[in-house]
């Protein structure tokens, strides 16, 4: 006997030991009483002993049936135990949500602050990663450009990139050509996204009708965009920076947009997720919250830039 239709012999035999009938055990599982009785005589058959034997009119368990049912209880009731603790452990562990530094930095991590106070039942624990999506071992991950063939994915929004600098930095600026004046603080976006165009002060100028002067104003290069927003707060020049990440020190005072003129990214930013993930209780709740927030950073975008 194989091992399934053995393991459902073995069920129903441990049923009927258990309630004492035929009845009461086909009534536990949803099958006939005819459906049980032939369970437990394939089974008797299997183990060459007798488990039940007629008294009257009920059955009993001969010696060999009982000491087999004990066995098949303890048995039944340490696999009941591992589905609760799988459950529970299925619960209980937070999702996992990862993204590069930046977008971590400035714009998960201020979202998923305001899931944690939505949903306290449903931990999330964030993570900063440079790796490719397939290597992080996280739920979710946000990502920029195209996401990989073999996940799930959903289009978040399309980000603004704009020249920001503190307060003081602004205020004897009169036109967009001025910003030159000031030191540059360049993105170093490096090879992984010379396909998809990432924003650079040349790109915006050109958009814009400006020149570019060579070597204008002394350049400060940054490998992570929330690095070079910091070092713009901080007054020490001007960021060509991307508008849902400066938020924050937007709405702070920390920054100022001088010049209403964006370059729009060439790519959006979307969010992938496994086939498997969304067997976690709250996985697909999460996955739908966050691509509305998507929308609604789009939203915003899009009533920033006019469209």
């Amino acid at each position: 006997m194989s091992r399934l239709p053995l393991f459902r012999a073995m069920e129903a035999f441990e049923a009927v030991g258990r309630t004492g009938s035929v009845a009461a055990a086909a009534a536990e599982l949803s099958v006939s009483s005819g459906a049980v009785s032939q369970q437990v005589k394939r089974l008797e058959a299997h183990l060459g002993v007798q488990l039940l034997e007629r008294r009257g009119r009920g059955l009993e368990l001969t010696r060999w049936g009982r000491l087999y049912q004990a066995e098949l209880s303890r048995g039944m009731s340490v696999l009941a135990g591992a589905e609760q603790v799988l459950a529970g452990a299925r619960a209980d562990a937070p999702l996992v949500v990862s993204g590069l530094p930046t977008l971590t930095a400035k714009w998960l991590g201020r979202t998923l602050y305001d899931w944690a106070q939505e949903a306290p039942d449903l931990p999330v624990r964030l993570t900063a990663s440079e790796a490719e999506p397939e290597q992080d071992g996280a739920a979710f991950r946000m990502v920029f450009g195209a996401p990989p063939r073999t996940e799930r994915h959903a289009e978040l929004f399309t980000d603004l990139a704009v020249p920001a600098c503190a307060p003081a930095l602004a205020a004897d600026l009169s036109s967009p050509g001025d910003l030159f004046a000031l030191p540059r603080l360049d993105i170093a976006w490096g090879p992984r996204f010379a396909a998809v165009e990432p924003p650079s002060w040349a790109r915006w100028a050109a958009l814009h009708g400006l020149g570019l002067p060579p070597g204008a104003a002394p350049v400060m290069s940054f490998a992570l965009t929330a690095t070079a927003i910091d070092a713009a707060a901080a007054g020490q020049g001007v960021v060509l920076g991307q508008l849902s990440m400066m938020e924050e020190e937007l709405a702070q005072g920390r920054l100022v947009i001088p010049f209403r003129l964006p370059l729009r990214l060439s790519v959006p930013y979307g969010l992938v997720w496994g086939g498997d993930v969304l067997g976690h209780p709250g996985a697909a709740r999460l996955r739908d919250w966050l691509i509305a927030r998507g929308r609604r950073q789009q939203a915003r975008l899009d009533d920033w830039a006019g469209v």
